[in-house]
């Protein structure tokens, strides 16, 4: 069926006439349309008297200079390095001047619209439909799409040449775009603060967050009685969230849909590092809320990180909007702050629960954003008593990792890009909702996963970073794609849809999660040390008995460098030659083995990737594990008994045990048995597993509640 598309009403002409001083040349702005208007249906004008609020954000300043100065302060072999501006040292030198500020603002105001503040790089004001109309010499009508009824301007607005110079965009004339939440539930058990500290290895950091202030980026609001009962589950110790209310909103006496968001947020870094202050930005659920929340965020400057949830796919906003918003990020970064973002759960076709379809192919914003973190999510497979065991790309009937090419924003500098775009996601981290996170919300207790859960994760490291490190993370992108996936477990296998994961950078999980502390002692280094990459080699196949003859590969950024190659984990009868890393032998056991290379160079600088070696047939058959029942201790006592797992192989096979979720304290040994003193009270989900040498597992689920005194 044909849509209309609207065109101006010729009885609305005469209202929008040129100002009496029409001397001066009209400027048509650019990007501020929502594409909606263009598939939509105009249905009538919006009513001349309907309260709107707008931000105006004005241009900034020398911004090759800005350029120039991010890449610096930002390169660990500059002198320049980690010396960040304050906000009125930005002002100064890339802010919009205060002559311009008042400039803005006396137009505004001459056109009967009150000016409420300045925010940041932003001029705030607030009027009705005529009095906008006519500032901005654009209609404004209603639109009606597929039975959605929003409203929105028709065309660009026109300002005079001399304020339109000035002017970047105007946010708020459209109500079309509504930011989406990226978490998603799974039924209740989940990962704790242990649990996560453990497998992404953050304990050697030797930090809590003492002293380190994480920012929320938020639509929605929360109870602080939850958050209160998390930290007391855990034994966190942290300090209470604080809200910060931008423009009005403020949202937790009466939370809405997007309470578990807010909940898991502040609980995730809270976890990561529970000695770090939350700041909870609020704010209205529009154009004009996301701008005015970016800027006062880094207007306050009070937080050295920032967590962002909440994001549009690109097609949905507009690039006026994501523009302006994008600036607030560049001075965020110029001033040290490191912004971390969810890349969506939606898969390669971003736009999947919005209004512009299914079937387009998009990233989400903020996380496109160049001086933005992406972070997308994986589904992870936990080791043995809370080790790191192995992600694959995340994507099942629940979801998938965002991830793509951005329309919208150019590769920089430290990215290869594709076609001369920006490209995402950064980094990732657990996304996937049966593999997720515990999180305490609306009064229960729930397991949630999504790329929102792995934006906290990311925002909590990078707190435990800047409180030890000798110089603030800021905008890591590029020194995190200077280490070419060195202390990243990279994700070899999956897709989200459009694109594949495989060895080093890829669109669907970036370099990949972390290894907390190798991680930090790669990017906490001396400026001049070497760097070591790897190359995966890819998961390997070998037959019983069959001979190998495998190179796995390395480079070093100094050309001058000399290598050495080991090796765990090999298959029985394979060994490594330590001078060229070549991996030889003949496969002589059948089994399944997590082989990782390590190569040193002879600075001691060091780099590593892992893969995992099948030898013979795939894995076949089955593996029963008998469930104990729900079990129960008191806290402080060791078990009254051991509790002895048994499980059964159909092929006759022995097997090893392992088991996540165990209440503190508790361990399982490769035979079966749990022993030990429970340190912590509480009701724990415990999944039990059986593993055949060929790779057939099996497993079983049940409760162990801890009582206390």
């Amino acid at each position: 069926m044909a849509l209309l598309l609207a065109a101006p009403l010729a009885l609305s002409l005469p209202a929008l006439a040129a100002p009496a001083a029409a001397a001066e040349p009209q400027i048509a702005l650019t990007g501020d349309i929502s594409p909606a208007v263009g598939v939509s249906h105009r249905v009538g004008d919006l009513p001349a008297g309907q309260e709107l609020h707008v931000a105006v954000p004005l241009k900034l300043r020398d911004t090759a200079g800005l350029d120039r100065f991010l890449a610096a302060v930002a390169d660990r072999h500059s002198p320049e390095y980690g010396h960040y501006l304050t906000p009125a040292q930005f002002a100064d030198r890339f802010g919009p001047t205060r002559q311009s500020f008042d400039q803005v603002s006396a137009y505004l105001r001459a056109k009967g619209l009150k000016v409420t503040g300045i925010n940041g790089q932003a001029v705030d004001a607030t009027g009705t439909t005529a009095q906008v109309t006519a500032a901005f010499a654009m209609p404004m009508g209603v639109y009606d799409r597929g039975g959605k009824r929003f409203y929105a301007n028709d065309r660009n607005p026109v300002l005079p040449a001399g304020i339109a110079g000035l002017v970047q965009g105007v946010s708020g004339l459209n109500n079309f775009a509504v930011r989406q939440h990226d978490a998603q539930p799974a039924a209740p058990s989940g990962l704790g603060p242990a649990a996560l500290r453990s497998i992404y290895d953050t304990d050697g950091i030797g930090a809590d967050g003492s002293g380190q202030t994480v920012a929320l980026w938020e639509f929605d609001g929360y109870k602080k009685s939850d958050i209160s009962t998390y930290d007391q589950q855990f034994g966190l110790a942290s300090s209470a969230p604080t809200t910060v209310s931008v423009d009005g909103a403020n949202y937790d006496s009466s939370p809405g849909g997007g309470q578990a968001e807010v909940s898991l947020d502040i609980e995730i870094v809270q976890a990561m590092a529970p000695k770090a202050t939350t700041l909870v930005y609020e704010a209205p659920n529009t154009d004009a809320g996301e701008l005015d929340m970016a800027n006062q965020i880094v207007k306050d400057n009070r937080a050295q990180v920032v967590s962002i949830s909440w994001g549009l796919c690109e097609q949905d906003s507009t690039p006026s909007t994501m523009s302006s918003v994008d600036s607030a990020f560049k001075q965020g970064a110029a001033q040290g702050q490191s912004f971390f973002a969810a890349s969506g759960d939606n898969g390669s076709k971003d736009c999947k629960h919005s209004d512009s379809g299914g079937s387009v192919v998009a990233v989400d914003f903020p996380a496109s954003s160049p001086n933005v973190t992406g972070v997308g999510g994986t589904t992870l497979t936990v080791g043995s008593n809370n080790s790191y065991g192995s992600e694959t790309v995340w994507n099942n009937s629940i979801g998938a990792t965002g991830g793509g090419v951005s329309t919208v924003f150019s590769a920089p500098s430290w990215q290869t890009g594709v076609n001369g775009k920006r490209t995402v996601p950064d980094v990732a981290s657990d996304g996937d909702p049966n593999t997720g996170y515990s999180v305490y919300t609306g009064g229960q207790w729930q397991v949630y996963g999504g790329t929102s859960c792995a934006a906290p994760m990311w925002a909590g490291w990078a707190a435990l970073y800047n409180q030890k490190a000798k110089a603030k993370l800021g905008a890591g992108n590029a020194a995190i794609y200077g280490l070419k996936g060195n202390t990243f477990h990279d994700v070899t296998s999956g897709n989200n849809g459009d694109f594949k994961a495989g060895p080093g950078y890829d669109e669907t999980t970036g370099w990949g999660s972390y290894d907390g502390t190798k991680l930090f002692n790669a990017l906490n280094g001396s400026t001049s040390g070497n760097t070591v990459t790897v190359t995966n080699p890819g998961d390997q196949t070998t037959a019983v008995n069959g001979s190998v003859n495998l190179a796995v590969k390395a480079t070093d950024s100094s050309s001058t460098a000399k290598l050495t190659y080991s090796a765990s984990g090999l298959p029985a009868g394979l060994s490594i030659d330590s001078g060229t890393g070549v991996i030889s032998g003949t496969a002589t056991t059948q089994g399944v083995s997590s082989v990782t290379v390590t190569v040193t160079d002879d600075t001691q600088a060091s780099g590593n990737t892992s893969f995992k070696w099948t030898v013979g047939n795939p894995p076949t058959g089955t593996v029963t594990v008998t469930n104990p029942g729900n079990q129960w201790a008191f806290k402080g006592y060791p078990l009254f008994q051991t509790l002895q797992l048994k499980a059964t192989a159909s092929d006759g096979g022995s097997v090893t045990f392992s088991a996540t979720g165990l209440p503190p304290g508790l361990k399982i040994s490769a035979s079966g048995a749990v022993t030990g003193t429970p340190t912590a009270a509480g009701t724990f989900t415990v999944k039990a597993t059986a593993t055949e040498a060929n790779g057939t597992s099996g497993s079983t689920t049940f409760t162990f509640t801890v009582y206390g005194f």
